[in-house]
């Protein structure tokens, strides 16, 4: 299918800079911007329709909002065998991956809990329905292979914390792929890739690191010219109730919000699947997040 034949969305902006070009289009309910160092604008158009036509993808196929959509069967299979495609099974072998490395708590069969924890101005869920949900949450009772996917009903999964950062990927390899010596900065939301090197001779890149306690505001400016990072935290998803605040990060073995988590954490990695799935794996570790990515010998910025 060609750019032209493909739906290229409505908010798709692109802008001339001193180094090249930015755009910006909107997609897994962030703001997603690509700097493009190139000044040739037809390219830059083309690369910001790859862009924005691979990230509609993953998000239709992936997205748990979305009704009908291949998640949306696996999830009302009522406990068949599915089939899948090696995509699926790629994602689910590197949930599995996430899953076993923090010990059951980066689990995204949590689907049943994160439909009660709404973080939209609702209020805290019941006991006895988280208690209930939680029943219904365990990876390990997932079973798939490359071909088929088979887990009990009432289960719900949810590529919530992987999705955003495997379509950075996605669109930052399809990039680098077809223009290997252009460097491109992808940015969904704050989860960043840049697999192909800015020249030595030009100025890195700068990315800003959002302030918890002023949003819209940088706390941080790191330079990248290769790599990724990804960031978690519960800056902008969370609910106050009677001067507690609840962040959007669920331990799946209590059914609430991990308590004296960070604020924010920002990792940086070779790619961004990896960099969110440690970002989200400290947030996870609570009050122990610092020494959890010390350990990692990564680097990191996190904040309280």
């Amino acid at each position: 299918m060609s750019i032209q034949e493909k739906r290229v969305p409505s908010d798709l902006a692109l802008s001339h800079r001193s180094w090249g070009h930015s755009g910006s289009f909107r997609a897994m309910a962030s703001p997603c911007e690509l700097l493009i160092n190139s000044e040739d604008e037809s390219l830059a158009r083309e690369m910001m329709a790859i862009a924005a036509c691979e990230a509609a993808r993953i998000e239709k196929k992936f997205s748990r909002f979305i009704e009908g959509n291949p998640l949306w069967r696996l999830n009302h299979a009522g406990g068949k065998a599915s089939a899948i495609d090696a995509e699926t099974a790629n994602l689910l072998q590197f949930a599995r991956q996430c899953y076993r490395l923090s010990d059951g708590r980066f689990d995204i069969s949590a689907g049943p809990l994160m439909a009660l924890w709404r973080f939209d101005g609702g209020g805290i869920p019941a006991a006895a329905d988280i208690k209930q949900a939680k029943v219904l949450v365990d990876f390990s009772l997932v079973d798939f292979d490359y071909y088929q996917l088979q887990f009990p009903s009432g289960m719900c999964l949810d590529f919530g914390g992987i999705a955003k950062e495997y379509a950075v990927d996605r669109v930052a390899y399809l990039l680098a792929e077809q223009w290997p010596t252009i460097s491109v900065l992808v940015n969904f939301g704050g989860d960043i890739a840049c697999p192909v090197s800015k020249e030595a001779d030009t100025p890195p890149w700068q990315v800003g690191i959002e302030n918890p306690q002023r949003l819209d505001s940088a706390v941080a400016l790191l330079e990248i010219r290769q790599g990724a990072l990804a960031t978690s935290g519960d800056t902008r998803r969370f609910i106050e109730k009677d001067g507690q605040r609840f962040g959007h990060i669920i331990d799946p073995k209590t059914g609430y919000p991990v308590v004296k988590a960070p604020r924010s954490v920002t990792v940086l990695g070779p790619n961004c699947v990896t960099a969110g799935m440690l970002a989200t794996m400290a947030m996870l570790q609570g009050e122990h997040a610092e020494a959890f990515l010390s350990e990692q010998e990564v680097e990191f910025k996190c904040f309280r």
